[in-house]
């Protein structure tokens, strides 16, 4: 009976935690917490009603998605993006998935080029920009972006590799949302259509520079508009 009362315990505090995570990783992309905010787990406990510990957890999963960064003596923040700290996070992705691209070209079987199609045609058949979303992508498009450069690179078959794209790709998508980068003279849908192409063909040369090319278009882009907000201010 105590077994079954301490495994009911330990249930309802992992549903806890998974909803203060999903919480917290909502806000921080919707812009709720400013770059740099504190994320101080005795005001989010009493906010959220549960306890130090959940949150504590929860936090721990949000740093671990590059969401925010723990302080040594000063808790957990919202990360501040300088220019250095985008442009490592740039450079990490160019150096980093071209490499997982080629390795997902060598060893994608039928099934990965399947999904690289189902995933491309999701993303092309999704509206970018929705009114009701404002001026940002629309999160149906940003999950179908999302999911179509994973796919591209889980023909890896490198569950290292992919976390670490995961974490990569959470600090790239809150950069883009803390930018004001909207280019409607970007051929992006160009690009993911060469993207998927040279994949499918297994040109791993024309693949890897393709997504080369994109990250650094992204990059660019990204870098002049970051900070827009912080100069008028």
């Amino acid at each position: 009976m105590a077994r079954t009362a301490h495994t009911s315990t330990s249930s309802e505090k992992q549903m806890l935690s998974e909803r203060i995570y999903e919480y917290l990783r909502d806000a921080i992309m919707r812009g709720d917490f400013a770059p740099g905010d504190a994320l101080k787990p005795q005001d989010l406990a009493k906010e959220q009603g549960v306890s130090l510990a959940v949150v504590r957890e929860a936090l721990v999963r949000v740093v671990g998605e590059g969401l925010a960064d723990r302080l040594p003596n000063r808790g957990f923040a919202v990360p501040a993006f300088s220019d250095r700290r985008w442009q490592d996070v740039a450079e990490a992705r160019r150096t980093i998935e071209p490499l997982m691209l080629r390795m997902s070209i060598e060893r994608g079987d039928i099934d990965w080029e399947a999904r690289v199609r189902a995933a491309h045609h999701r993303l092309a058949r999704t509206p970018a920009f929705v009114p009701e979303e404002g001026e940002y992508y629309s999160e149906a498009w940003s999950q179908a972006h999302r999911i179509f450069h994973r796919t591209l690179l889980e023909g890896c078959g490198n569950s290292v590799l992919l976390e670490t794209f995961d974490r990569m790709w959470s600090a790239s998508e809150l950069a883009r949302r803390l930018s004001t980068y909207r280019n409607p003279d970007r051929d992006g849908a160009g690009e993911h259509r060469r993207l998927e192409a040279a994949a499918l063909a297994r040109d791993a040369d024309a693949a890897a520079e393709a997504l080369a090319q994109h990250l650094t278009l992204t990059a660019a882009a990204l870098t002049s508009t970051i900070h827009e907000p912080a100069q008028d201010a």
